[in-house]
């Protein structure tokens, strides 16, 4: 029962005293030195009963809002301070401006808003996640919340991951917090306005926090924005709050509303026109913006180049020559993920055909038309 409850023994020991004395629970005998064996009497029965139709969560104990907020305050002001030396390892083997790095390092640091636009393939869903890896320090979050009687499940094994750490005198920790890596959420096309808020789900009675919740203290990324199942504009005065107060406002079923924070660093990335899909007053409250264009015919070759050495292939001097023609006797504009996809597609080739992955005039024509169709 204690580590079900994610409650020290001494602890659960008088709750289970007071059940007995309550007739919700029968002792059947002893169970070791220091335990008892129980069974939930008839009476126990119709109680659980009674209570499940409130809420039927079980598991670790929740905190109170009022705890989680304190706690994400005091850890959020604790966080290793985010330098150059963080940034520049990660975003090794990304060939970007030096301008790019340096915004993208400052949102960082900030914690600010991060709006990034460009056409596809440039390397802005890439920047967003090497980012997170850049973030320093792990963060404790509870299993779950109680707002008065409501319930609202945080920690989520599909969205967090649990950290590397061994506490010495683990009786010292309180158990209904679980230490994690900060975290990384990504949501896409299949975001709507009603996962923005609680989830409420009426078999068990509770609640299951948004995205933006859960990714408290990490990385919120909206990918491919102004492609979700809701129009840009209602999405974007959904953000409006969050991003000037830092607070957001959930709704229970009931209609009550309720305070939580919202301390994340939130990335846009969209392959949309920016004038399409935001206005002047979402964009004012954007920490910063970037734009990644298309790579350079040398910001090309060195791409290919680099990913054609790490899969441990290499290119002679006349194929590069040979891919650009290409592009421009078809009218391509470059982008910085074909190098890629174009090589991955040669070694494919080779794999098929049982042959050493050798990057050659042919091969690379046999994957450029499988890759483009052409």
């Amino acid at each position: 029962m204690a580590q079900k409850l994610q409650l020290p023994v001494p602890l659960v020991g008088p709750i289970l005293e007071e059940l007995r004395k309550d007739q919700f629970l029968d002792v059947l005998g002893a169970a070791g030195p220091l335990g008892y064996r129980y069974s939930v009497s008839a009476r126990g029965r119709e109680y659980a009963d009674r209570v499940a139709q409130v809420c039927g969560y079980v598991g670790p104990v929740p905190v109170s809002l009022e705890a989680y907020r304190a706690l994400l305050n005091w850890q959020q002001e604790r966080f290793p301070a985010i330098t150059p030396a963080d940034v520049e390892p990660v975003l090794n083997g990304l060939v970007l401006p030096p301008s790019v790095e340096q915004v993208a390092g400052m949102a960082l640091a900030s914690g600010r808003s991060l709006f990034i636009s460009g056409s596809p393939g440039n390397g802005k869903t890439a920047l967003a996640r090497r980012l997170h890896t850049a973030l320093r320090g792990d963060l404790w979050i509870p299993y779950s919340i109680a707002v008065d009687d409501t319930l609202i499940r945080v920690f989520d094994p599909q969205c967090h991951t649990l950290a590397d750490f061994a506490p010495p005198q683990p009786w010292l920790i309180d158990q209904r917090w679980v230490r994690i890596r900060r975290p990384l959420i990504v949501v896409g096309g299949e975001l709507t306005i009603e996962a923005l808020d609680l989830a409420y789900h009426p078999a068990q009675r509770y609640y299951e926090a948004p995205a933006h919740l859960k990714s408290n203290g990490g990385v919120l990324l909206i990918d491919d924005f102004g492609r979700q199942r809701v129009a840009p504009f209602q999405l974007l005065n959904r953000w409006i709050i969050p991003l000037e107060q830092q607070i957001d406002y959930l709704t229970l079923h009931d209609g009550q509303k309720i305070e939580v924070p919202f301390l994340q660093m939130l990335i846009f990335a969209t392959n949309l026109n920016p004038q399409e899909v935001t206005d002047p007053a979402f964009l004012r409250r954007m920490g910063y913006r970037l734009w990644l264009s298309g790579p350079s015919t040398e910001a090309y070759a060195n791409i290919f180049r680099s990913y054609a050495a790490s899969v441990g292939m290499t290119c002679d001097a006349s194929l590069l020559p040979h891919v650009l023609a290409r592009y421009q006797h078809e009218g391509r504009e470059l982008r910085g993920c074909e190098p890629r996809d174009l090589i991955e597609r040669a070694r494919d080739y080779c794999r098929f055909q049982g042959k050493p992955e050798v990057l050659d005039q042919t091969t690379l024509d046999i994957a450029w038309n499988g890759y483009f169709g052409t």
